[in-house]
């Protein structure tokens, strides 16, 4: 009978708590919605299994010695989602920004709702490093948010990085009624004008540029901007092709595995299962719906200038969920009108808050000391 009882008590059943039942539920449902639902698998599928491994007892998975506590050290140190910039800049197509400048703009405005969550967040009693955390969730940007809760709220990074990749994967589900709230039917038939032919040299400038100006005006934001640009100049300088297609796949693949099953291993019951989480994944729909509808506004702004040759709702595509956002944007533009093409220029201000964001989180580092 001692040796059944010390077996027992070896067992996870003996100190399994209804706290890791209900986060092993979490798991089964994040990994319902990314197979089944198709929401962002490539990330959801990991963090799901993360959250899965991370809630047994007595496993020690998640200790300093553990498989994925080894794996954290990446996330802890910031690794992962520069790398991850830098497969997302060799996939990107900076043409459509390029082509129309203008699309920084409402990349900009996008923004907007990350700053504003920043102020709702602090008069909720979370302090300043934790309000700019949970407030880049409203970038629709995963690894800045993860890279951001890094360096200014460890603790908190757990909530903030599922709700910033559940609310990327349900992009298709929440712009759609904002957009169609803050338009008329008749805004939203405008058709846009081609854009112009990019040349090769303009697109090798261009991350020189960029990372030139983030370099000197907000050095806390090129670990990010760096690694984007340098991807993107592997993708357009014609000689560093297997570098390149490298970056945009073997790369961003590996890592994407690590970062989203140790970001998923943070969601233990004990720190995950607080009203603070509520909180955060609260303040994060504010902050991405915030997000969309100022870029819509500035959108609508834009076409009052230009005398209606502006669609406003490419403003909703600031926010950095690429290439999502921007299909959003063809969807519910051709809802209107079948005939009407807004891809191309809803890419502009796509990339422009893939920038944007970035931005924001060095702002954020550089004012708070992350």
């Amino acid at each position: 009978m001692e040796l059944l009882q010390e077996l027992w008590s070896s067992t996870g059943f003996s100190v399994l708590t209804y706290k890791e039942v209900i986060m092993l539920l979490v798991a089964v449902v994040l990994l319902y919605l990314g197979i089944y639902r198709k929401y962002e698998p490539l990330l959801l599928v990991p963090i799901a299994f993360g959250v899965w491994l991370a809630n047994f007892p007595l496993t020690g998975i998640m200790g300093k010695d553990g498989l994925l506590g080894i794996l954290y050290t990446g996330v802890e140190i910031g690794l992962y989602p520069p790398l991850i910039f830098m497969g997302v800049g060799a996939l990107t197509d900076f043409g459509p920004l390029i082509a129309n400048p203008r699309s920084l703009l409402l990349g900009a405005a996008a923004q907007v709702g990350i700053f504003l969550t920043f102020l709702g967040a602090n008069a909720l009693g979370f302090s300043l490093t934790e309000g700019a955390a949970i407030s880049m969730i409203g970038g629709a940007d995963g690894p800045t948010a993860i890279f951001t809760a890094s360096k200014l709220a460890p603790d908190l990074l757990a909530p903030i990085a599922i709700a910033a990749y559940s609310y990327m994967a349900l992009v298709p589900v929440i712009q759609p009624p904002i957009m169609k709230l803050l338009t008329t039917e008749e805004e939203r038939r405008i058709k846009m004008a081609q854009l112009r032919p990019v040349s090769r040299l303009e697109k090798i400038i261009f991350p020189l540029v960029v990372t030139l100006f983030a370099g000197l005006l907000i050095p806390s934001s090129l670990p990010l901007l760096g690694a984007l640009m340098f991807g993107n100049l592997l993708k357009e300088s014609g000689v560093t092709d297997r570098l390149g297609k490298t970056a945009q796949n073997e790369l961003i693949n590996i890592v994407t595995i690590f970062l989203g099953i140790t970001v998923g291993a943070t969601a233990q019951a004990d720190t995950f299962l607080t009203v603070r989480t509520l909180l955060i994944l609260g303040l994060g729909s504010i902050a991405f719906a915030l997000g969309t509808a100022s870029g819509v506004i500035f959108g609508k702004i834009g076409m009052r200038l230009s005398g209606g040759k502006i669609n406003p709702l490419i403003g909703a595509s600031g926010v950095s969920a690429v290439p999502m956002s921007a299909r959003v944007v063809q969807k519910v533009g051709q809802e209107a009108d079948p005939q009407n093409f807004l891809l191309m220029h809803a890419m502009g201000p796509n990339v422009a808050g893939v920038i944007g964001s970035a931005v924001a989180a060095g702002i954020f580092l550089s004012l708070l000391g992350g």
